[in-house]
Formats: C-alpha cells, structure tokens, sequence
C-alpha cells in the first residue's frame, strides 16, 4: 500500500509539472486571507472578488449539463486576452467591465495568455483570477517567448517591444482547434455595452478579422520613408481593389478558422523579418497587421473601441472621447488611468475606468478596493445608443 501511495504522488507530480495549462482548478498555490476577505497570493497583488454575475432568462443552455464548460461549447463568447504582472491591474477590470455589462456573463469564455517567465508565475496569475472571479470560465495558455523573441525590433516606445504585445499573432496556435472565433481585447480597455452585440459581428466575404476603421488617419505616418520609397514594398498598398484604412489591433473579432487556412501567422512574421533587416515602421506590433490586413477588415463602428485615452507614446497626455456613442473605452497610448489614478493626476476620463477597479490598496496599514470608494456610476449601453 506504501509503494502505492508513493507511485501514485510521482504521477501526480509529474502530471501537474507536464501539464501545467490543465491544472488551473488546482488550489494548492500558498494563498493567505486578508482582512478584506480578499485572497493574497505571493505576487503581493490584492483584488476583492468580483459580484457573482448570471445569466437572464433568454440566454443560450450550456451543452455541458452542469459540468466544467469545455472550450468546445458552441454556446460560448470566446474572449483572449495577455496577462501579465504589469497590466494586471487593468486586465481584471477590463473582465469586470464584461461580466458587468454582459447579457449572459455565463456563457463567455476568457482565454488568458501568459508569458512563460513573468515576474508572476502563470499559476500565480491564475488563482489570482480564480479568486477573484471563482465562477470565471476560462483558461490561461503560456506563451513561449522564444517565438517571437528573434523576430522583434526596436520601437518608439520600450513597452512596445513586451513579447506578449505579439502573442494575438499566434492565437489560431495557441487556443484549442474548436475555437473558430474569437474577441481579442487589449488590457487596458472597459466595455460599456453587451459584448454579444460585438461577438455577433458578421464577417463577410474571406474577411478574417473585424475592428473599427479610421480611414481619415494619416495612413504614411505609420510607415517610414524608406518603405514609401521602396515601389515593391509600398506596392503592397496600391492594389486596386485595396483601399486601406488604419485601425486598432486593440479591439479585433478574429475568424481563426480562416486565420489557421490562409497561415496569417506567417504572413505577419514575413514582414518582421523584413523589419529587421531594412527599418520600415516605428510603432512595435501594430504596422505588420497593418501591412497583411490594412483594406481587408471588417468594418466595425467606431463605439466599439473609443481608443487613444492614454494619449501618445511619448507624453501620455490627456485626451477627450472622439463624437459619438460609446461601447468601448480604450486607453492605448503610454497613459493608462490606474497609473494616473494612483499618482493624483487623472485625466477627466480616467475616472470612467475608475468603477471597475477591483485593486485593493493598502494606505498606513488599512487595506480597502478603490471601487468602493467611489460612485458606482456604470455606464449602460442603452445610455449610449
């Protein structure tokens, strides 16, 4: 019976240390309650745990009768996001603003992509979520960064060059081969409206991605003159039938079925090869994307990704909401509001990221989530329609 019990704890080792993606319901990570009820895990990060959202009446039945819900549900909103210790922050809230507004919370599936050495462990991040969301569905996935690591070039700003910047490139890879669509959402985002509304997004033609258009931009800014001089390179934009518009890889409906058939993946990966070798764009992961798919995208409105509310990538100043009705708030740019917050130099809207913040701070001893000293003021989407 020893020898048995012995064999038995190898393999269960073995199994957690292999296996590591499919051990998130695990709780043995060293975990200690504070004084706020909350869970404290060892990255030092303390969360209050999230109001317990359902499902109405009207929603889709689960397939799963009960059980764990599987990837594989048809019923599911698939969401994918990176998670990392320095965005953290921002990541729960941006979730808490979907669950919030979400006409069945239930029925979405969050795929959370780590980086394989971020400062908190990828277990540590999970049962930082579990806690925080205990009713969550989702999973978290570690990203090599070894796969990128060769192919990155210098940017205008150093956050741009984080590894996990690029890991939407490699989603088809990276989730399981049922999931045939997804959301992708950056960080640093809150989603004011039914994120239903933006999942049942029609994807005509061969589209394979959606996102809001700008075709207003300046679209040479993004491209240096050395690849507007090059015909063969700035050839690619001149096609007839491609008239190409800017847009934001931070909010993006994704076909991954066609994504997976036409190997988008190593389209994006050609062009930063070519950057390596002959600096034609400034601006990290953004201008490859802009280069396969600029002119091909699925025209979204503009509600869905109300974006530059951190300002530029140099001084992250202030910025006011671009006319029209909100369904997104995107704060792309180097200011994002919890740093901004924390320092007592918001910005205006800063304080419309404020009522999702679930951070628990901890002033001369005495811990208390921000979000409770504030007015809950949430947006709903009929407020903006």
């Amino acid at each position: 019976m020893v020898h048995f019990r012995f064999l038995a704890g190898v393999l269960l080792y073995t199994f957690i240390v292999l296996f590591p993606q499919l051990c998130r319901g695990i709780r043995s990570i060293p975990t200690r309650e504070t004084n706020t009820g909350a869970v404290e895990v060892p990255s030092g990060f303390r969360f209050a745990e999230a109001p317990d959202y359902r499902n109405g009446r009207d929603c889709p039945v689960s397939t799963t009768d009960g059980r764990s819900v599987s990837t594989c549900d048809p019923s599911l909103v698939h969401i994918a996001m990176t998670l990392d210790s320095e965005y953290l922050r921002g990541s729960i809230a941006a979730v808490h603003s979907v669950l919030k507004h979400a006409s069945c919370p239930e029925s979405i599936f969050f795929h959370f992509v780590a980086a394989e050495f971020d400062p908190s462990s990828p277990r540590v991040l999970t049962q930082l979520v579990r806690s925080t969301f205990p009713s969550l569905n989702f999973k978290v996935y570690i990203f090599r960064e070894d796969t990128v690591i060769n192919l990155i070039s210098s940017s205008i700003r150093q956050a741009l060059e984080n590894p996990l910047n690029y890991a939407r490139n490699y989603l088809g890879d990276i989730l399981d081969l049922c999931v045939d669509r997804v959301i992708y959402l950056d960080s640093d985002i809150v989603v004011v409206d039914d994120i239903h509304k933006l999942w049942n997004t029609a994807l005509s033609g061969s589209r394979v991605i959606g996102a809001p258009e700008y075709c207003h931009a300046n679209f040479t800014q993004y491209f240096t003159p050395v690849f507007w001089s090059d015909s063969a390179m700035s050839g690619t934009f001149s096609s007839a039938r491609r008239k190409p518009c800017y847009f934001n890889t931070g909010v993006m409906v994704m076909d991954l079925v066609r994504w997976r058939e036409g190997n988008f993946k190593r389209r994006i990966e050609k062009w930063m090869e070519v950057q390596k070798k002959t600096r034609i764009y400034e601006l990290g992961s953004l201008p490859p994307f802009l280069l396969v798919f600029a002119g091909h995208v699925e025209p979204i409105h503009h509600r869905w990704n109300q974006h530059g509310l951190g300002g530029d990538n140099v001084r992250g100043s202030c910025r006011s909401l671009h006319p029209g009705p909100v369904s997104l708030l995107h704060w792309s740019g180097k200011g994002k509001p919890w740093v901004r917050l924390d320092a007592k130099k918001p910005c205006k809207l800063d304080h419309l990221w404020e009522p999702y913040d679930l951070y628990i701070s901890s002033i001369k001893g005495h811990y208390y989530a921000h979000s409770e000293h504030q007015s809950m003021a949430f947006f709903t989407g009929s407020s903006y329609l």
